[in-house]
């Protein structure tokens, strides 16, 4: 028999696919071609079956689908540590929103998210949400880093260095959307800040877009329970209740954080089958609470990770939201077994891939979908010895052991090496901005 041709083979110790759930496959083989795989199978009938002028041996690793940041501010990278240890609206009001109205630019979110994106890549994710001003930039950034990017079309009541009003940010966004509308990895997504940013007509414009344009609507949502306390006095109900009058609650919907919920708050996600973006470790940091995550998942909520911001979390690390979702489902719940590994996991890729509906692209190791692939090695002394892959991915590792990355076939990272841009650049953008925020 005559071997099919096809791009690249990658073989590995283990393939973890996600879909079906709970699989581990040893000794196997992922076959692409034009971006998309075309088969996985054992690397003894591989090798017989396909002929590839591209193979990669990694003996030592394991293979998973490339993760899913459902939430991030990437720019804001450039903000990392510059107010710790606040709680969320002082944080707010006397740091982010001040160095945003002095230098936040074209330039700013260009080299924020180059940073971002990087960073992103080296953690093994290669789709990210994003929600943040001048999508434009942001898109060309995470073009050139060859990263898959849903970009949100943020909108708030208050002016900016980016728009004037809500109309003016909309505007703007749309614009963005229509000149990108036709690559292969960029998309939006409409953005609204959060409930108390956001007036009941703006919502009501959203949702009509979303609509119109299908797409998703990314918000941030029942973070902490001042906002809930200042709903219920400002507007007479609960902020998933106002969304829910206002029709914006549906499958297109992802509320990120979603800490502070009582029972018919679930219920509504629930009946709508919204998604949440749980994001522990900001919320720890913050202070905001714990998400009933548990509680979500076992009403059939679609649960990805987000790191938000690196202002917030200080790191884009999915590992690190991996490893804390997990174990603060643990403590929160009171039952060690929890959110098992395989499961936060499958938030960190598929579930992610559900929320903004390219589950049927990404988010899984199956064929058909494109080969957006993290391998990570398993080869220290302190990793060893491994008994369950999954287990080692949620427990023992870290993004510092990706050393291979692959966005729709391509190679972005290359023995923890990116391959799109430089050290001395993405150094040389930090340092500017850090002595521009220390003038």
């Amino acid at each position: 028999m005559t071997p099919i041709e096809v791009d690249l083979l990658i073989e590995a110790r283990w393939v973890i696919p996600v879909e079906p759930d709970d699989t581990t496959l040893e000794h196997h083989t992922i076959a692409i071609r034009d971006g998309r795989i075309v088969d996985v199978l054992p690397t003894s009938e591989a090798r017989t079956r396909f002929s590839a002028q591209n193979c990669v041996q990694l003996p030592e690793h394991i293979l998973i689908p490339g993760l899913v940041n459902l939430h991030c501010h990437a720019a804001m990278t450039l903000m990392r540590g510059l107010a710790d240890d606040l709680p969320l609206m002082r944080w707010l009001q006397e740091a982010i929103w001040p160095t945003e109205a002095r230098h936040v630019s074209p330039a700013f979110v260009r080299d924020g998210s180059l940073l971002a994106g990087a960073e992103m890549l080296r953690g093994g994710i290669t789709t990210c949400n994003d929600m943040y001003f001048f999508p434009e930039a942001a898109a060309e950034a995470f073009d050139r880093l060859g990263l898959r990017a849903v970009l949100g079309i943020t909108v708030l009541e208050f002016p900016s260095q980016y728009a004037a009003d809500a109309d003016d940010y909309l505007s703007k966004g749309l614009a963005a959307h229509d000149r990108w509308r036709d690559h292969p990895r960029i998309r939006f997504a409409l953005a609204p800040h959060a409930p108390y940013t956001v007036s009941d007509r703006t919502f009501e414009r959203v949702g009509a877009l979303a609509g119109e344009l299908d797409l998703p609507v990314h918000i941030h949502i029942h973070e902490t329970a001042t906002e809930i306390s200042d709903s219920l006095r400002d507007c007479g109900q609960r902020p998933l209740a106002r969304l829910d009058a206002l029709g914006l609650l549906g499958p297109n919907l992802i509320g990120v954080h979603a800490v502070h919920l009582d029972h018919e708050d679930i219920e509504r996600l629930a009946l709508h089958h919204c998604a949440v973006a749980h994001c522990p470790t900001s919320n720890m940091k913050l202070a905001s609470g714990a998400a009933p995550v548990a509680t979500l998942l076992d009403r059939g909520i679609t649960v990805g990770l987000g790191s938000d911001g690196a202002a917030s979390n200080n790191r884009l690390d999915l590992f690190r939201e991996m490893h804390q979702a997990s174990l603060l489902a643990k403590l929160s719940s009171g039952d060690a077994s929890t959110l098992p590994a395989h499961q936060a996991l499958r938030m960190a890729t598929l579930l992610g891939a559900r929320a903004l509906g390219l589950d049927s692209t990404i988010g899984s190791l199956l064929p058909g979908k494109a080969a957006d692939i993290c391998a990570v090695r398993v080869d220290e002394a302190d990793e060893l010895p491994c008994f369950d892959p999954v287990s080692h991915l949620v427990y023992v590792l870290g993004r510092r052991s990706v050393s291979d990355v692959w966005v729709a076939g391509e190679q972005r990272l290359t023995s923890g090496k990116l391959l799109q841009i430089t050290n001395t650049e993405l150094f040389s953008a930090a340092r500017l901005w850090q002595n521009k925020f220390r003038q």
